[in-house]
């Protein structure tokens, strides 16, 4: 069994699951650094030091999930927190302005074919990941799961007509987020009774290659909140939405 808590941080080769990760291994963790291409995994691991590890993961494919579970427990024996990082917010080229990613997105013209993609790693992949990883999850004494989420799926505030960012709830990236928030809430319901605190969060807008650096915010803010519910802390809640500030409405 090793001895430090273990974190497992999926999409965390860049952005802000590359800073969770540098956060999470400063507090003492061992942090797997989660990547599709395990040599960028290898890069970011490297880059961030003592206490993270590469591993190999690609949230939409099934046989990777299980090799990683199967790894963490093989050679590790524990994992205390999961961040469900990893997102898309089209299937689109890469570059494309955050405009005419809302525009294609728009429910009178969105590409199923788009939305399934999206929903594959939003949606599914965290379905699938927690579930590869919960029975190791449940051997840990104060468990944590952290889904990144974005404001951007709160139903509440897009019905908002004062809202000035609603125009961009779509059918692709913003619902993927609702239906995000409510598997959230659904694995905590579940899991309350076992001490494994589950929550959605919003990071905020980033600037990062999800929004081809648009956003307004850096990924050291963005990842305060996520690490801090991460923290094997007591008194962290389960079942909530929120960011560094308060509480969202789903």
């Amino acid at each position: 069994m090793h001895k430090k808590p273990v974190a497992l941080v999926t999409g965390a080769n860049k952005g802000i699951g590359f800073q969770i990760s540098k956060d999470l291994a400063r507090h003492g963790f061992t942090v797997l650094v989660g990547s599709r291409n395990l040599d960028k995994g290898k890069e970011a691991a490297i880059s961030i030091g003592e206490g993270a590890l590469a591993i190999q993961l690609d949230v939409t494919d099934q046989h990777s999930i299980d090799a990683a579970a199967e790894r963490i427990r093989s050679e590790l024996g524990r994992l205390d927190v999961l961040i469900n990082n990893a997102g898309i917010s089209h299937a689109g080229e890469i570059g494309r302005k955050l405009e005419e990613v809302g525009k294609s997105g728009r429910p009178s013209v969105a590409s199923l074919e788009e939305v399934r993609t999206v929903f594959e790693t939003n949606v599914f992949g965290v379905i699938a990941v927690t579930q590869a990883m919960l029975p190791l999850l449940r051997r840990a004494p104060a468990a944590r799961i952290v889904n990144v989420s974005s404001g951007a799926g709160s139903l509440a505030l897009s019905a908002d007509s004062r809202n000035t960012h609603r125009e961009m709830f779509g059918a692709v990236y913003s619902p993927s987020k609702t239906a995000l928030n409510a598997i959230t809430l659904a694995f905590a319901i579940e899991l309350e009774s076992t001490g494994i605190k589950v929550n959605a969060v919003c990071p905020g807008f980033t600037a990062t290659d999800l929004n081809n650096f648009e956003g307004t915010g850096t990924v050291q803010q963005a990842a305060r909140h996520p690490v801090k519910l991460a923290l094997l802390d007591e008194n962290v809640p389960t079942g909530t939405f929120s960011n560094e500030r308060r509480q969202l409405p789903w």
